[in-house]
């Protein structure tokens, strides 16, 4: 677990708590927003440490009995919510981890914090449930509710909540993160990053993810071979493609990424920022061959196709008629 200052990015979340630690003028109830890995659950935790550790300053000691429980996980003054189903928090459990509990001071620390993940996945008899807590809640109580969509919560709830909105992160701090911490070399830091959209959680997962290097290379094989196909094997290629391991939205999310990169260095004539230099010499050819015009149709029937498989459209055959656009474009 880390203090504020390791949290990348989140300048305003980190201001907000951190102002409010100091002035001990905490909200009872917070909703954190953001997507999958965008590092709610690290401002939770480090927002919990902070408000346990004994030294009572904006950034946790790290070394003091509190903080050391906490970073194991141990402390009885912070209480994670833990559903039987991931997808699901049943009105028993809010009523037995969280309801049936606040009254019950803190054993150690000033304030008792409960950490909701996936707090969006509430039923509607939970949600009430909590309620009836945020409308009295113990001076010590902290609640931190991490969600993805806040919308879903009820309006009386998130009336009782301040609400912070996690914020996607640029892909460059996600790139020096992966490089810095993680040891990865920049072009593939540079690749992860963007196609995380924002994310050190997600860019971390697709790091260690041997579907995500198989995708990698099967656009590359795709880009170096596709001119010269024939009507077979561009049917051949669809079949491939449909069956990656990864998913579908995930091939044409990269295949954006790699013509992102030949529009680039069209437009530049620099391979500097290049996601994929190690294809700069396949990408600089198919940057010569390829007009801007062209390069905006493939980028628009790609994002067409998107939206036709959503619609549950034939998948082969929408996938081959992007392939045949690509290869004559």
């Amino acid at each position: 677990m880390a203090g504020f200052t390791q949290i990348i990015g989140q300048e305003h979340i980190k201001a907000h708590l951190q102002g409010a630690i100091e002035t001990r003028m905490m909200s009872h109830a917070y909703i954190l927003q953001g997507e999958a890995g965008s590092g709610k659950s690290m401002i939770a935790d480090t927002f919990a440490m902070t408000l346990v550790c004994e030294s009572g300053e904006i950034e946790p000691c790290m070394t003091c009995h509190s903080c050391k429980q906490a970073a194991s996980g141990n402390h009885p003054d912070i209480r994670h919510l833990i559903p039987e189903r991931p997808d699901l928090i049943k009105v028993d459990e809010i009523r037995e981890q969280i309801v049936n509990d606040v009254g019950i001071k803190p054993y150690s620390a000033p304030y008792k914090v409960y950490i909701i993940p996936g707090a969006d996945n509430m039923n509607a008899a939970a949600q009430n449930a909590l309620l009836k807590t945020l409308e009295e809640p113990p001076s010590y109580v902290v609640i931190l509710l991490l969600c993805r969509n806040a919308e879903i919560l009820l309006e009386t709830i998130r009336s009782r909540c301040v609400m912070l909105n996690v914020r996607p992160l640029k892909d460059e701090q996600v790139k020096q993160y992966l490089m810095k911490n993680l040891q990865v070399p920049d072009y593939q830091a540079a690749s992860c990053a963007a196609f995380a959209g924002g994310s050190i959680g997600r860019a971390a997962m697709l790091l260690e993810n041997d579907d995500f290097e198989e995708l990698r290379q099967e656009v590359s094989d795709l880009m170096k071979n596709i001119k010269s196909m024939d009507i077979a094997q561009i049917a051949k290629e669809t079949k491939k493609i449909a069956a990656l391991s990864i998913g579908l939205t995930e091939f044409l999310d990269y295949l954006v990424l790699w013509y992102r990169d030949v529009l680039l260095y069209k437009a530049t004539g620099s391979i500097e920022k290049l996601l994929h230099p190690e294809d700069r010499q396949l990408i600089m050819s198919m940057a010569k061959e390829s007009s801007f015009e062209g390069i905006e149709k493939i980028l628009t029937m790609t994002e067409d196709t998107k939206k036709r498989l959503n619609a549950n459209v034939n998948t082969e055959t929408t996938l081959e008629l992007l392939l045949l656009s690509i290869k004559e474009n």
